[in-house]
């Protein structure tokens, strides 16, 4: 674990220094596009959030609950049956 957190400090180390060493220029350049995409992409979270909602039905659908095993082909007292037989077949097995 300590070489872990001494290999990431030692990358954000050498990062950091290649920040410093770019001109200011750059660095505000840089700053300004991150910001700008930051910024983009907040506003199209927040307008398809609004278009969510706005298409949204305000009515509430309620159904039963399904149960998925009984959507299963197979009846659960087949698979039970195949466990059982299973079993038995190795106890014939052993003799």
């Amino acid at each position: 674990m300590k070489n872990l957190r001494t290999n990431m400090s030692e990358w954000f180390d050498r990062l950091d220094k290649r920040w410093q060493a770019l001109p200011v220029t750059k660095q505000h350049r840089y700053t300004l596009y991150f910001f700008t995409g930051y910024v983009l992409l907040t506003v199209g979270v927040i307008f398809k959030v609004g278009l969510d909602m706005a298409k949204s039905n305000k009515d509430m659908e309620i159904k039963h609950i399904e149960n998925p095993a009984l959507k299963n082909k197979e009846s659960p007292a087949t698979i039970q049956d195949t466990l059982i037989t299973i079993l038995k077949n190795k106890i014939y097995e052993g003799k």
